[in-house]
């Protein structure tokens, strides 16, 4: 499908992740966007919502039941958490299918009554969706039409730790995580504790008992700890807790590692370059440099480094990520070139908007 055109529509175009996933596309030399949905905004033309895109696109926005899928090749769900598993019964099945929220994410259909409250409509397709962590997961995102892209948090935060994990170094039930992110990762919508002035000029904990993505981040954790060369049934308990800090994107998160046998911060380096030496997007940060979110800003790259720790038998990861991009608009365009047999950073090629 190198030279060929693919048209592309999208659910939920009307929020950051939607608004980000648009602006990649029409960059995107081999795609064509076609249908845009948004029920709150249907009626409304892209460039009235989001009037950067004046002189780019005139789409107007429809309900996505007035659609007619079927006329396209790769659907993207850019929809809230808790809506696209009902909406995705009602889709054609033998389209690329690419969903950006959580709703196909983990495997046991009871964490979503546990951690997002709602009762799964699509249980029976849970396991037919491939986790979309590109670099981890290549071989079956190629062999598949059913992709749940990551959350930004687990993106930054397993990308930082699968050569730990992968190597059987890390000891996966005493796993810190302390995670920042800009105001975007909370989506676009009213909400008092999101205004200007609630946010400016603070720095703030949330979810600090219980946040969502710990059973997605647990369970990819089990998932690369129990393989041929580790020990099997490993047990992944993490404390994680996340804070939104005053910037529009970007996200940096900082990872406490007990490890299970020593190894020394030269062949830790080693570990991870082996691991990532060939990746485009996964930037190994060494001779003391640390992941700055200004230095990945409006690209699809990571940035990781690897700190000792001053704790016996244990080292600090740190990464870094544009949360709208390699965090999730960027990731699912990666996946879908994957997918499609095309060069994966085609379309994301992007340098850092610094300052």
């Amino acid at each position: 499908m190198t030279n060929k055109s693919i048209k592309v529509g999208i659910l939920g175009a009307s929020g950051y992740t939607g608004s980000e996933l648009i602006r990649l596309i029409l960059k995107h030399p081999n795609l064509n966007l076609e249908f845009a949905a948004a029920n709150n905004n249907a009626g409304q033309k892209l460039n009235e919502i989001f009037p950067y895109l004046y002189g780019t696109n005139d789409i107007m926005l429809k309900k996505w039941e007035d659609l007619n899928w079927n006329s396209i090749d790769v659907i993207f769900s850019c929809l809230p958490h808790g809506i696209f598993h009902q909406i995705f019964l009602e889709l054609p099945k033998d389209k690329l299918i690419i969903d950006l929220s959580a709703d196909f994410r983990l495997v046991d259909s009871r964490h979503y009554s546990e951690w997002y409250n709602f009762e799964h409509k699509s249980k029976d397709y849970l396991n037919k969706f491939v986790y979309g962590l590109t670099e981890l997961n290549r071989e079956k995102i190629k062999n598949t039409n059913l992709i749940s892209c990551p959350g930004c948090y687990p993106t930054a935060t397993l990308l930082g730790l699968y050569p730990l994990i992968k190597g059987g170094f890390a000891d996966t039930e005493s796993i810190v995580i302390n995670a920042k992110s800009g105001v975007s990762g909370a989506g676009r919508n009213l909400k008092r504790d999101l205004l200007f002035p609630e946010v400016s000029e603070s720095i703030r904990p949330y979810s600090a008992v219980g946040h969502r993505h710990i059973p997605e981040i647990e369970q990819q954790i089990e998932e690369y700890a129990n393989n041929p060369l580790n020990a099997l049934n490993q047990k992944a308990v993490i404390n994680f807790i996340p804070h939104l800090v005053p910037m529009n994107r970007g996200e940096l998160v900082v990872t406490h590692i007990k490890l299970k046998k020593h190894i020394d911060i030269n062949s830790l380096y080693d570990l991870f370059n082996n691991h990532y030496s060939k990746e485009g997007f996964i930037q190994v940060l060494q001779d003391g440099v640390l992941p700055n979110t200004v230095n990945v800003r409006g690209t699809n790259n990571c940035q990781i480094s690897i700190c000792p720790s001053r704790i016996k038998d244990s080292v600090v990861i740190i990464s870094s990520i544009d949360n709208l991009i390699k965090g999730s608009s960027g990731q699912a365009i990666q996946n879908m070139n994957l997918n499609l047999g095309l060069g994966e950073e085609i379309g994301l090629s992007h340098i850092s908007l610094f300052p």
